[in-house]
């Protein structure tokens, strides 16, 4: 066993460490063991566990978990940058959320994870054009856990929705690497036109809880957008906005204002 533990932590870290917090879970609490047997222990490999995940919590009586689970571990097997995006997803997480102290809890109990990896199983479907599942994986999310994001939308790696509730991001939608959101967030389109309406984020950008920004403009990379401000226009990069609507009010104040998390306008 301890050559096993070894190897899978030369291979896989991110898979290890889940493994080995899931049995200290389950020792501490053992009424969750059947919980973390089936969604953890249970599974080979990182990816595997993500499909039952996702496959379990999407099922209906429209949509069997066998059907899903299938889908979901097709996308794994083609795409091996979706499960390098989840293992950093988690890493953002724990790094950034001072509620999180394990890696095992996002891909137990926060919402936003699970809402992050189902999408990229459906954008992996919008790209293969099943656009007809891709929108039932959208409808699915958004009925569960009130996270509506089109399968369209571009989402890079290393993202942090906390809390996540009412996060919504447009068809044409891009976010790059290393973003922080709060809840509420909206990446809005303001018109019918069917063409490019939807902002792009750059990296290192942090989103504050209600914001709202909208229209095809660019954030730059490592801004910040105060809580309950409504973006109109472009964003500088390494600055912040704030206000109805926002306008510069200084310096992001960090080089990385999403894993700095720091939310207070000073001065």
């Amino acid at each position: 066993m301890p050559e096993t533990r070894a190897k899978l932590a030369e291979l896989d870290p991110v898979w290890a460490r889940i493994t080995r917090e899931a049995e200290e879970a389950i020792r501490e609490e053992p009424l969750l063991g059947g919980l973390i047997h089936s969604s953890v222990l249970h599974h080979p490999s990182l990816e595997r566990a993500l499909a039952y995940r996702i496959s379990a919590k999407l099922a209906s009586h429209e949509m069997s978990e066998q059907i899903l689970r299938e889908i979901c571990d097709e996308a794994y097997a083609s795409e091996p940058e979706l499960a390098n995006a989840a293992r950093a997803d988690i890493a953002a997480v724990y790094d950034r959320d001072a509620a999180c102290h394990r890696f095992l809890q996002p891909v137990l109990y926060f919402k936003g994870f699970f809402a992050l990896q189902a999408h990229r199983v459906s954008h992996w479907l919008w790209k293969q054009g099943r656009r007809d599942l891709a929108y039932f994986f959208q409808m699915r999310l958004s009925e569960l856990f009130a996270i509506d994001i089109h399968p369209n939308a571009r989402i890079g790696k290393g993202i942090m929705m906390d809390h996540a509730h009412a996060i919504v991001v447009g068809e044409t939608a891009v976010v790059g690497d290393n973003v922080s959101m709060l809840h509420s967030v909206t990446l809005g389109g303001t018109g019918k036109e069917e063409e490019d309406r939807h902002p792009k984020i750059g990296d290192g950008v942090l989103i504050g809880a209600g914001a709202k920004v909208l229209g095809n403009i660019k954030v730059g990379h490592c801004s910040r957008i105060a809580a309950g401000s409504v973006v109109l226009h472009e964003v500088p990069p390494c600055t912040t906005v704030a206000g109805v609507p926002a306008k510069i009010v200084g310096e992001a104040g960090c080089a990385q204002p999403s894993m700095n998390m720091d939310q207070i306008l000073r001065g």
